[in-house]
């Protein structure tokens, strides 16, 4: 089953999966309703950088200075 799923995202055209992806945000968000919506999907980006970071093998320190740069610099 994990094989055709995954067989399915690497062939299909990146709008069917924006609405699939779509359709379970609404779904999610007609069951539990927008804030803990919200809050799921924050975790979901956050797991998103962590992986990305992972992959790439960046310093954390890197990635935050990136994502909040300081403002003493400027």
């Amino acid at each position: 089953m994990w094989r055709k799923i995954l067989s399915f995202l690497q062939t299909a055209n990146l709008r069917i999966i924006g609405m699939l992806a779509g359709g379970l945000l609404g779904l999610l968000y007609l069951v539990v309703g927008f804030w803990k919506s919200l809050v799921f999907a924050g975790f979901i980006f956050a797991g998103y950088l962590v992986g990305r970071w992972l992959d790439s093998q960046e310093d954390w320190r890197d990635v935050v200075d990136r994502l909040i740069p300081d403002k003493s610099r400027d």
